[in-house]
């Protein structure tokens, strides 16, 4: 990767949405490599999000989401926990 370009982290709603746009171009007659300079994300990150994403309903999305934020709580719960016995 060069100096120049940037990563960008995308959230899974993002992600899901990107898919969705991917799916309507694929549809239309796009190849994949068109597709991907489209959404600005390389083959390799696609296929990963595809594998990853893939089918996903907005069901599914909330129960990931409120997963990945039950997660950093308790994350942080067992940091101050820890941090609260080293003191």
């Amino acid at each position: 990767m060069s100096s120049s370009t940037k990563r960008k982290r995308h959230t899974p709603d993002q992600v899901i949405a990107k898919l969705r746009e991917a799916e309507a171009m694929l549809a239309g007659g796009k190849s994949i490599a068109q597709v991907c300079q489209s959404l600005e994300v390389s083959e390799v990150t696609y296929h990963r999000w595809k594998s990853e994403y893939g089918g996903m309903k907005a069901d599914a999305m909330k129960r990931l989401k409120d997963l990945e934020e039950e997660n950093r709580r308790l994350k942080r719960a067992v940091a101050h926990v820890t941090l609260d016995e080293q003191i």
